[in-house]
């Protein structure tokens, strides 16, 4: 019996983080785009951080996929503005951070949403213009 609770424990541990999404796991999914950066560019993203003239892609490989993206438009021309989002309870305990539980096709899903006093806190928010970085602001 204890056998099979550890082996129980063990798989719904390997499930869960399976959809977890960190820089490793989309270094690994596109090692190709990340071979051809810079080591220091390729540092800053196995850290989770991006910086001034990062494209598109770059960003995704450091913070995974926005959570919101807004466009915006100034005497300085057109910005898309990517939001990375966590929501927390009340005394700041992590319900959601990140993409990596989009999709999961449950009843539940949006699970942390049903949470009372629950906050949202825009964590990163990246500014593009022409489709590189010219804005960053990071929670460290």
């Amino acid at each position: 019996m204890k056998t099979f609770l550890a082996l129980m424990a063990l798989f719904l541990g390997a499930f869960a983080l399976s959809g977890c999404s960190t820089p490793e796991t989309r270094i690994a999914k596109q090692p190709e785009l990340f071979n051809r950066l810079t080591p220091e560019q390729q540092q800053m993203i196995r850290e989770g951080r991006i910086g001034m003239g990062f494209d598109q892609d770059m960003v995704k490989l450091a913070l995974g996929d926005p959570d919101r993206v807004r466009e915006r438009i100034d005497s300085s021309g057109r910005s898309e503005i990517w939001m990375y989002i966590t929501y927390e309870t009340m005394d700041g305990a992590l319900l959601y951070r990140g993409w990596y539980h989009r999709g999961w096709g449950s009843p539940y899903y949006p699970y942390y949403l049903t949470v009372d006093g629950r906050r949202e806190r825009t964590r990163d928010e990246v500014v593009f213009r022409d489709g590189r970085v010219v804005s960053v602001e990071q929670e460290r």
